[in-house]
């Protein structure tokens, strides 16, 4: 089984990161009951000083290179992904998508009905090049912006509103669409290191959502372990 991760900068991390990719590598290392891989057209970090997605330096140097290949960027959401997926699910023959997507289109691009358009082109578009891809969904998690921004929190809390009618819309038994729950006890001022992207205890989080609602929908790999510190 062949999983792609797809997401913006709470994806691909920044130089000195684990990520969430590499927790979820972990646990599927030690749940998963068959071969599997991890695709995707990119192996990269974010690296800061540069501004760039050139870095390699994983925070777990024992992070394989085969298991670092993701779809996703430093500043890209629904809008820039939509485009590529096709070319991406085919090109890697992804069969899963672990998809965390909308906080940058909503903060800077496109508001919530458009970014649902969007939403809604990328998982028509992923079916399109496998018609029996499935497609795990991370609502937005507001960050430190919606505190103090209650029209963009009010964006946010809309979208998820409208990505669930989207995942409602296109689930099909042939090719399943699951909306994963807000990751559990997750907490923006103990969990990122700046309000919005993971640190390690976030990480965990982040990944456990994805493998927990694996599991539970589909029986793929078990319940999340370690739980989230």
């Amino acid at each position: 089984m062949r999983f792609m991760c797809v997401g913006d900068s709470m994806t691909i991390g920044r130089a000195g990161d684990f990520t969430w990719r590499y927790r979820l590598w972990q646990h599927l290392e030690a749940t998963f009951d068959g071969p599997y891989a991890l695709v995707g057209p990119r192996t990269a970090l974010y690296d800061a000083a540069t501004n760039t997605a050139v870095s390699d330096a994983y925070a777990a140097p024992g992070f394989p290179d085969a298991a670092r290949r993701h779809l996703a960027g430093w500043g890209e959401g629904w809008l820039h992904m939509a485009p590529v997926i096709g070319d991406a699910v085919t090109g890697h023959r992804a069969d899963v998508l672990l998809v965390s997507l909308g906080l940058i289109d909503l903060g800077f691009y496109t508001d919530s009905g458009q970014t649902a358009e969007n939403a809604r082109a990328f998982l028509t578009a992923a079916r399109e090049a496998n018609p029996h891809i499935r497609c795990v969904l991370l609502p937005v998690i507001p960050n430190v912006r919606a505190e103090n921004d209650a029209p963009f929190a009010a964006e946010c809390a809309r979208f998820n509103e409208l990505l669930a009618k989207t995942v409602a819309d296109l689930d099909a038994p042939g090719s399943p669409v699951l909306l994963a729950s807000h990751p559990h006890g997750y907490d923006i001022h103990r969990d990122t290191y700046d309000g919005t992207h993971p640190g390690p205890s976030g990480e965990h989080r982040l990944a456990a959502a994805y493998a927990d609602a694996m599991h539970q929908a589909w029986g793929l790999g078990g319940p999340y372990r370690p739980a989230p510190r």
